[in-house]
């Protein structure tokens, strides 16, 4: 069990009583009104046991797997409160916008509070006509002055007529198009969203195990729902192969929430029994076609263990205003990240080849288009949530962005190879896996860990000096990320053909919205309609002058396409020539000629004769 206190919120914010480890006494109910899909509105009606005396009310800010004080207050409105049918006067706090303070009449046992969440409007949808998310932190306040694992609440929701749900919340009483759940601590409450619809199937993904695992889906058609049965045996092979890894299961089940929409904001959010997942509405129906992003949901269930079960020492708060640290999230991010590709290949929802293909794009992202790691370290990358609140930036090669999950994979990737060589071979990554995170099996009570825990773990599978090792990548600059590539036998190469898997991510990549990526070549990806949305930092692209946000127009005075531009890099190959673009920025024209002269560069991975295949060893599927 994990215990502490903590102190006040932030400077100036005295008034926001600080969180005690005690119960709070008496039940919150609460009630979701999620019936109006039209308008995108949440109605929400709490009542709170109270005493009398100064109440503070806290709408959540810091919220799990976001990393981040991302609480969307904004998106509540209609604030009241109420005590016996009379209204109650309250107050934000001065310094604190996600705090409400009031004072309760000395007659008074409870209080009733009313307000609306609304949903954003403008893509990113959290509800649509066919179907919806709900995060429940979304659509609560909660007393100040409490860990919120002492907290209480009983809700309840009412869904739009005939639609189905999925959540790791139990069921107490159903009555119409409303569910009453069973009484739920605040923190599990928060860790248990909601997805319902119109069109939903559910898949038994461990049949006859005590610890069920299902998926929930959820289309935007009935189509959209139906699988083959090579794609259910693969699915459950992914549930097979992470109990196998980790040697333990963290919750009493599993739900993978998981949402096919072109409407529907697409996810992946972890949560200790069930996940948040969102793809397009063609993932199970366009299979040949779409494995990019398919390791979305190894990923996030992977999270149960590490990030969930076990979490890094600074990520664990007593409730969720006080601020999180994300200085490991290189190992809850990035050996989550190394994993997903894993299982994803283990279980058989990619090919071999698929994972190599993918493995490729982001060792050549570290070879070619990370170079803000001449200036920050993979451990700074942990503050971008917090800094950047992951919004689009103007040069994210430069900048970088939560380099550490990709980066951190390539880094774990190392770990792995390094530690089969010191062993010969008996012993990997699998086995820090099952003795870091299998530990406890069967509860989903919370152990933290720290850089001191993981060094120890990895000791005990392999003595070497970890310590120097770990920061010596992740937190220095220049680190050696591409150095795992080469330790599993197989080395980075480009040619001028692209794989099959990048193919499909760049007509896939992001629904609606393509990305043409010729980031290793030019310099430059772009959208179907030729906006630029990065610019290889001091790649040709950049020392010509190009800017992201500019809209290629034209190549070489053809009318841009993206098979326009790829002809006119291949036909510069050798030349002298510059490729001459078109752009159409800040309200103007502009010709910028780009002494680029390479051709196609594209990623592949290929063997290393006469050195050991840890590769294909690390993606076998366990018996």
């Amino acid at each position: 069990m994990v215990a502490g206190s903590a102190s006040a919120q932030q400077i100036g914010a005295d008034a926001v009583p600080p969180p005690q480890d005690v119960p709070y006494p008496g039940r919150i109910t609460l009630h979701v009104d999620a019936s109006d899909t039209a308008q995108g509105i949440f109605r929400v009606h709490e009542t709170i046991p109270v005493k009398a005396g100064e109440l503070t009310l806290l709408y959540p800010q810091w919220i799990p797997g976001d990393h981040s004080p991302s609480g969307p207050i904004a998106m509540l409105a209609g604030l009241k409160l109420t005590a016996n049918g009379k209204p109650l006067a309250w107050k934000r706090d001065k310094y604190n916008v996600y705090a409400f303070h009031l004072d309760v009449p000395a007659d008074v046992s409870a209080i009733d509070a009313e307000f609306q969440y609304l949903s954003p409007r403008d893509g990113g949808f959290e509800i649509t006509d066919r179907m919806m998310d709900m995060e429940w932190s979304k659509v609560a306040l909660y007393p100040a002055g409490y860990f919120t694992r002492g907290i209480t609440f009983v809700p309840s929701m009412t869904l739009p007529h005939g639609w189905q749900f999925g959540t790791a919340l139990e069921t107490a009483s159903p009555s119409g198009d409303t569910t009453t759940f069973r009484p739920v601590t605040f923190d599990n409450l928060v860790d248990s969203p909601v997805y319902a619809g119109r069109y939903f199937k559910r898949v038994d993904l461990n049949p006859g195990d005590k610890a069920p695992v299902h998926l929930d889906v959820f289309g935007d058609k009935p189509g959209d729902l139906e699988m083959t049965p090579e794609q259910v045996k693969v699915h459950r092979a992914l549930v097979t192969q992470a109990v196998k890894l980790f040697g333990s299961h963290h919750y009493d089940h599993y739900d993978f929430l998981f949402s096919l929409s072109d409407q529907l904001g697409g996810n992946g959010t972890e949560h200790h029994q069930s996940s948040e997942d969102g793809l397009g509405s063609d993932y199970f129906t366009a299979w040949n076609e779409a494995a990019p992003e398919r390791d979305l949901l190894a990923h996030e269930y992977v999270h149960s263990w590490n990030g969930k079960f076990r979490r890094p020492a600074d990520l664990w708060t007593p409730n969720f205003n006080v601020p999180m640290g994300d200085s490991l999230l290189w190992v809850y991010e990035g050996q989550t990240q190394y994993w997903g590709f894993v299982l994803t290949a283990r279980s058989g929802i990619w090919s071999p080849q698929q994972f190599r293909d993918a493995l490729a794009m982001t060792a050549a992202n570290y070879d070619r288009n990370r170079v803000g790691l001449q200036w920050r370290t993979l451990e700074d990358t942990t503050n971008d949530p917090t800094a950047a609140h992951r919004t689009a930036l103007p040069y994210r090669s430069w900048q970088m962005s939560e380099e550490y999950y990709s980066g951190g994979q390539m880094m774990w990737l190392e770990v792995d190879a390094k530690l089969r060589g010191l062993t010969h071979d008996r012993k990997s990554l699998d086995d820090f896996a099952h003795a870091f995170f299998g530990v406890d099996d069967g509860s989903y009570v919370p152990r933290t860990y720290t850089f001191d825990e993981v060094v120890a773990t990895l000791n005990g599978v392999a003595p070497y000096d970890w310590a120097t090792f770990l920061r010596a990548h992740v937190n220095t600059v220049n680190p050696p990320l591409l150095d795992g590539i080469a330790a599993t036998g197989w080395k980075l190469v480009y040619t001028d053909q692209e794989s099959a898997y990048e193919k499909q991510y760049n007509s896939r990549h992001e629904p609606s919205r393509h990305l043409y990526n010729f980031a290793w070549s030019i310099g430059l990806t772009m959208n179907d309609e030729g906006e630029v949305n990065d610019v290889r930092w001091d790649g040709p692209a950049f020392k010509a002058g190009i800017s992201t946000g500019a809209t290629l127009v034209a190549v070489n005075g053809k009318a841009y396409s993206k098979d326009v531009l790829k002809n006119e890099i291949a036909a510069a190959k050798g030349g002298q020539s510059p490729i001459v673009l078109l752009l159409k920025y800040q309200g103007g024209y502009r010709t910028v000629p780009v002494d680029y002269h390479d051709g196609l560069q594209y990623p592949h991975l290929v063997r290393v004769e006469g050195t050991p295949d840890y590769l294909s060893e690390i993606i076998g599927a366990r018996k």
